[in-house]
C-alpha cells in the first residue's frame, strides 16, 4: 500500500480569463481557500495573466504555475516563453506535455523531454502529463503507450523525483465530460509508479506524486482521491468555477 503524500491540486485555466478576469478569480480563490491546510494548491493561468495572479497570491497558500514553456532560455523563437521568464514572474510549477499540446500542437516525447530538462535547470517544478488515447485503450495498448511516454519523456532526463510530478490524463477524458473510473485511474497510477520504481528504485521515487487529470469535478473528486495510488488531481474546466474550492476541500474516508 503506497504511503499517502500531501495531495497536490492543480487548476489549469487553459486559454481562459483576461488579466482583469484572472485577478478577480484569483482574489476569490485566496479568500475562499485561506484556511485550507494539508494540501498543496497550484493555479496555472494563461501567460498574459501570470503577473497579476502572481501579485494576488503572493504570501498566500496558493502557488503559481504556467501551462507551457519553451526548452531554450532565449533566442529567435517568436511567440514562445522561456523558463527563465516564468521563474522571474514567480512561477513555482509548469505543466509539460499536456494532451492538448501533444494532440493539437504536435509535441512529441522528445520535445517534452527537452522541456523537462530546461524546467529543472531553471528551478521550476515540472508536472509531466502522460496518457493514452481512446483508440489505444480500446486496443489494449494503454500501458504500452504509458511506458513509452514515461521512458522517452521522463527517464531520459530525470535522476530523482524531489521536484517532478507525473499527471496521468487519459486523452479521451480531457474536456469530454468522461472520466476514468476511480479503479481504472488507480490501476494506471499503480502501473506508472511501478515503472518509476523499476527504473530508479523505491529509494528515489518515494517522493513522487502522481496526479489524475481528466474531467475532474466536485462530484467525482472524493472518490478519485480515496484511491491510495492517486496523490492529487489536475483540474481543467472546474478550476474556473466555485467547484474548484470544493475540489480543494475534498473529503475522503478517514
Amino acid at each position: 500500500m503506497p504511503v499517502k503524500k500531501v495531495p497536490l491540486i492543480v487548476g489549469n485555466w487553459k486559454m481562459n480569463k483576461t488579466p482583469v478576469e484572472a485577478r478577480l478569480l484569483a482574489q476569490a480563490m485566496v479568500r475562499d481557500l485561506a484556511d485550507v491546510d494539508g494540501v498543496d494548491v497550484v493555479i496555472c493561468p494563461p501567460f498574459t495573466a501570470l503577473p497579476v495572479v502572481a501579485e494576488v497570491i503572493r504570501n498566500t497558500n496558493i502557488m503559481l504555475g504556467a501551462q507551457n514553456m519553451h526548452y531554450e532560455k532565449t533566442g529567435a523563437y517568436t511567440g514562445e516563453v522561456s523558463p527563465l521568464f516564468l521563474k522571474e514572474l514567480g512561477c513555482a510549477y509548469v505543466l509539460l506535455g499536456h494532451s492538448e499540446r501533444r494532440q493539437q500542437f504536435g509535441e512529441t516525447d522528445e520535445v517534452v523531454s527537452r522541456k523537462l530538462k530546461a524546467a529543472l535547470d531553471a528551478g521550476l517544478a515540472p508536472i509531466v502529463c502522460l496518457g493514452e488515447t481512446l483508440a489505444e485503450r480500446k486496443k489494449g495498448d494503454a500501458f504500452r503507450r504509458l511506458k513509452e511516454q514515461f521512458r522517452q519523456s521522463v527517464v531520459t532526463v530525470v535522476k530523482e523525483f524531489d521536484t517532478i510530478t507525473i499527471a496521468y490524463e487519459p486523452v479521451w477524458a480531457i474536456g469530454t465530460g468522461l472520466n476514468a473510473e476511480p479503479e481504472q485511474a488507480a490501476e494506471a497510477h499503480q502501473f506508472l509508479r511501478g515503472l518509476a520504481d523499476e527504473e530508479y528504485g523505491e529509494l528515489w521515487t518515494h517522493n513522487l506524486r502522481i496526479l489524475y487529470g481528466g474531467s475532474v469535478t466536485a462530484a467525482n473528486v472524493d472518490e478519485l482521491l480515496a484511491q491510495p495510488q492517486i496523490d492529487g488531481v489536475l483540474v481543467g474546466g472546474a478550476s474556473l468555477k466555485s467547484d474548484f474550492v470544493r475540489i480543494v476541500r475534498f473529503q475522503t474516508p478517514a
